[in-house]
């Protein structure tokens, strides 16, 4: 319900509708509320406020319940269209040996150049607990080796009985660089399948 005395007529139909009602106005121009109403009842259409705030508000002759499904149909598509984070979790333990650490290195690797973030943390069970320092250091030696893909977001803290660090990944990828970055790991391992066989 609009209550203001006079309004702003806005929209890419008002020229039709001065038309078709044989009246002469221009699009932006402010006219009385109750003339705005009575040319929106004449023509079938209704009065729906656009820009309550401005001054005077900002309105439009307009199918209403076509603007709401418009309305509806744009806010789904910006709810489709926005990113959503994924955060992979790599575990470590505070005594993990070289081979289980590269093993998820590259596992982390791979998350980080699909676009997800990545959380490490190192699990201190029973009296592990004591080599804290050994934990910091992993994480830390995590994080040098995946700093060309990304950054970590703070250091590693505790939390409980766990030492953890979320890593970001520094670009975020489109589809298409991912693709283009596994066809080309897909082709390198087709040459050196080919290097093989040939030796």
């Amino acid at each position: 319900m609009i209550r203001v005395p006079e309004v702003r007529l806005v929209g890419d139909n008002v020229a039709d509708i001065a038309e078709e009602l044989g009246i002469d106005f221009e699009a932006g121009s402010v006219v009385d509320t109750r003339t705005a109403k009575m040319w929106a009842r004449d023509v079938g259409l209704d009065l729906v406020e656009i820009s309550p705030k401005a001054a005077p508000p900002v309105v439009k002759i307009i199918d209403y319940k076509k603007f709401l499904y418009q309305q509806k149909q744009r806010d789904k598509q910006l709810k489709a269209n926005a990113v959503k984070t994924v955060i992979k979790e790599v575990r470590f333990g505070p005594n993990t040996d070289d081979h289980d650490f590269e093993f998820k290195v590259r596992h982390a690797r791979g998350f980080l150049e699909e676009g997800n973030k990545v959380k490490a943390y190192v699990h201190f069970r029973g009296r592990t607990i004591v080599f804290k320092d050994r934990g910091e250091l992993l994480l830390l030696r995590f994080m040098k080796e995946l700093e060309d893909l990304g950054a970590a977001e703070a250091m590693p803290k505790m939390e409980r009985r766990r030492m953890n660090v979320i890593i970001a990944p520094k670009k975020t990828k489109t589809s298409k660089d991912i693709k283009k970055a596994k066809e080309a790991k897909e082709a390198k391992k087709a040459q050196a399948a080919e290097a093989k066989e040939e030796a």
